[in-house]
C-alpha cells in the first residue's frame, strides 16, 4: 500500500514534538533522555479534562501536533488508534476495588479502562463523527495500526489519522508486562501528495526473514524496544533523514511490515 505522510506528531522521553526533535532523530543531533511531559488539552471541557489519563493525553498531544502539521480538518478524519498497554493505571485501580468485600466500580474507571477511550475523548475534542478503529497487539501494536490506516487511506482514497500511544503498567503488572517509557506517536497519512507532505511511502506484508531495523543511538534504540508504540521510532528517523531507505518493522509472529520511505519527487 502506497500513503503520503502529510503529517507527524511525538512525545516521549526527551522527544517533545517532531520539529523539535527531528534533527535529533535523523542523527545531526544528540539524545538526551528526559522525563515524558504530556500537556494537558486545552480541546475538552473542564468536566472530560478532570478525567483524562495520561494515555488520553498522549494520544491528544500527539495526534494534535500531526494534524496540525498536515494543515487537516480532525473533525472530517477518520481515525485509528494502536496501543498495547492501553490505561494500565485504571485497569490496577479496578483490580484492586475487585478484591475488596464490596467491589463497587467507578463509572469513570470502567470508560477509561476501555481500550477505545482514547479515541472517545479525541471524538469529543475535535467534535468528529468519522469513523475510528482501536486496535492492540502486543508488541506489534504500531505496525498493526499502520498496516490498518495504510490499507484505509489506499483503498478508500481519504486521509487517516494514525496515533500510537504506551504507558508503563503500575505493578504488580509492571513485573509481568514491562513498558518502560511513556511515549506518543501520530501520522497522518493520505491517498495523495499536498504541499506539506514529508515522504511517500510503501508499506509491504512480509514474511519474517530480516532484522527489525534498529536506531543508531543506544539510548534511542533502548526506548524502540522497550516501548511497543516506539517502534516507530526506526520509521520516524527514516522521515527525518529524507533519503530513500526501507525500515523493517516486527509485527505477528512470524511476519514483518517493510516500509520503504522515499520523498516526493
Amino acid at each position: 500500500m502506497r500513503a503520503f505522510v502529510n503529517g507527524v506528531g511525538l512525545i516521549g522521553p526527551g522527544l517533545q514534538g517532531w520539529h523539535a526533535t527531528r534533527q535529533m532523530l535523523a542523527g545531526a543531533a544528540s539524545y538526551r533522555p528526559a522525563a515524558t511531559e504530556a500537556p494537558q488539552s486545552d480541546l475538552l471541557p473542564a468536566a472530560e479534562r478532570r478525567r483524562m489519563a495520561m494515555p488520553v493525553k498522549l494520544a491528544l498531544a500527539a495526534g494534535q501536533e500531526a494534524f496540525t502539521h498536515a494543515g487537516v480538518d480532525a473533525a472530517t478524519t477518520s481515525t485509528v488508534f494502536a496501543s498495547s498497554s492501553g490505561d494500565g493505571d485504571n485497569v490496577h485501580a479496578i483490580f484492586e476495588t475487585l478484591a475488596l468485600p464490596m467491589p463497587e466500580i467507578s463509572p469513570t474507571r470502567f470508560h477509561n479502562s476501555v481500550h477505545n477511550a482514547a479515541a472517545g475523548y479525541w471524538s469529543i475534542a475535535m467534535r468528529s463523527l468519522e469513523r475510528s478503529t482501536s486496535l492492540g497487539c502486543f508488541d506489534g501494536s504500531f505496525a498493526a495500526g499502520l498496516l490498518e490506516s495504510a490499507c484505509q487511506a489506499a483503498a478508500d482514497r481519504v486521509p487517516v489519522g494514525l496515533i500510537a500511544y504506551d504507558v508503563p503498567y503500575p505493578e504488580p503488572l509492571n513485573s509481568v508486562r514491562r513498558v518502560s517509557a511513556t511515549f506518543g506517536v501520530a501520522l497522518v497519512l493520505a491517498p495523495e501528495a499536498t504541499e506539506r507532505t514529508l515522504a511517500v511511502i510503501d508499506v509491504t506484508l512480509a514474511a519474517a526473514r530480516d532484522k527489525a531495523t534498529e536506531m543508531t543511538d543506544e539510548f534511542l534504540d533502548a526506548l524502540r524496544t522497550g516501548v511497543p508504540a516506539a517502534r516507530s521510532l526506526s520509521l520516524l528517523a527514516a522521515l527525518a533523514r529524507t533519503s530513500r531507505e526501507t525500515v523493517v518493522l516486527d509485527y505477528l509472529d512470524g511476519l514483518q511490515l517493510h516500509v520503504t520511505v522515499a520523498q516526493c519527487e
